[in-house]
């Protein structure tokens, strides 16, 4: 009975050291994982692992509390005094552990953002609505028809919008696949209307164009256009109401309304006056005038214009920057700089569709549509 109560320390002494030889080689492994870190893990986990460390290597806190201005060795002191009395055996296995956690997380993301579909929201097919690093991004996706928008495309915009209002995302981005950013009104929405049903057509497509642009008068985070290329008609007016607008410097803009027996949508009638001044605007409303990306920067419509080469690259690099910002300052700040003008928007856009949907009944706009397409048919 001796021997054997001998025997067990024994066994015991033997696996503990061969337990402490595993972790501190895990434990210098770790530290060499920690330098290979690409994201900076933040100041609380850098002030565990600095805690973890010193209790690992010295032992219980030992130093001279710093002094109360001193923050940055303060904070370090607290941290590592915290840990009390923990082994250096379980301070070694809690560093290690956290290290794998960084490295394992940081792994899963790299992989993710790898994957093409990843953050890619179901249940649109003329739009591609993705979420990733914080930035929903909704891309018209129409590129066989210039990304022109129909009455389906305007319905996945409003749910878009409303998903990027409420998900955790801190921007939404909006931007168009191929060659054109959009455009505009698909024309086809006019065609193929029964003489009885054109009252009906009027009457919803005002409705559908109102909700669609109440969702950007409302929208409650930083909006952001990015247009990679032609912009005409709605989507050219509501660049108005989004928060900040890059664009390429092959991108042009276009409202061509009177042109089309049409007028002005999107609030255009108040905004554009407002930003780039009442003869300017005319230029746009009332007389068709196509404006280039730099006319467009200078009048104000276009926050920053980019060379093609480097466009996405240097756009993308500022949104996910962005992103990073903290998402409920954002949105307040938003709301400061908005909800003034909100009443009056919205008012504006009634109005807007009401004199659009006459417009579409006049046949003046029949005309000039039937034009289009006959021209169209000559090319």
């Amino acid at each position: 009975r001796q021997a054997q109560t001998v025997r067990i320390p024994a066994i015991h002494l033997h696996m503990t050291a061969a337990t402490m030889q595993v972790s501190q080689k895990d434990f210098e492994k770790a530290q060499e994982q920690l330098k290979l870190l690409k994201k900076d893990p933040g100041n609380e986990t850098k002030l565990k692992l600095y805690a973890l460390f010193k209790q690992a290597t010295e032992g219980p806190c030992n130093s001279p509390k710093p002094g109360m201005l001193d923050f940055v060795k303060k904070a370090k002191w607290d941290a590592w005094n915290a840990l009390g009395s923990l082994s250096q055996d379980s301070a070694r296995q809690k560093y290690t552990e956290l290290v794998l956690s960084l490295v394992s997380a940081e792994s899963a993301a790299q992989k993710k953002d790898a994957s093409p579909e990843e953050g890619r929201h179901d249940g649109y097919e003329t739009l591609i609505v993705t979420t990733k690093n914080n930035i929903t991004k909704i891309m018209f996706n129409r590129p066989d028809r210039k990304n022109a928008i129909n009455h389906q495309m305007y319905r996945e915009g409003v749910k878009a919008l409303e998903e990027a209002g409420r998900n955790d995302s801190t921007i939404a981005v909006i931007t168009g696949n191929g060659d054109f950013y959009s455009s505009g009104n698909d024309l086809n929405n006019f065609t193929n209307i029964q003489p009885g049903e054109i009252e009906k057509m009027a009457k919803d497509g005002a409705v559908l164009l109102r909700d669609f642009v109440d969702h950007f008068i409302d929208f409650p985070k930083p909006l952001i256009a990015v247009v990679n290329g032609p912009a005409i008609g709605i989507c050219v007016t509501v660049l108005a109401l989004c928060d900040i607008v890059y664009a390429s410097d092959r991108a042009t803009f276009h409202t061509p309304f009177s042109q089309l027996g049409q007028s002005p949508e999107g609030c255009s009638s108040y905004l554009f006056p407002k930003i780039m001044g009442l003869a300017k605007a005319n230029e746009m409303l009332l007389f068709n005038k196509q404006l280039t990306a730099a006319e467009a920067c200078a009048w104000g419509l276009v926050t920053e214009v980019f060379p093609d080469r480097s466009f996405q690259k240097e756009v993308w690099r500022r949104l996910e920057a962005y992103a990073s910002l903290p998402k409920n300052a954002l949105a307040v700040s938003k709301q400061l700089l908005r909800n003034t003008e909100k009443e009056k928007l919205h008012e504006v856009n009634s109005k807007e569709c009401e004199a659009l949907k006459k417009r579409w009944l006049s046949d003046e706009c029949i005309n000039a549509i039937a034009s289009f397409f006959q021209k169209k048919s000559k090319l």
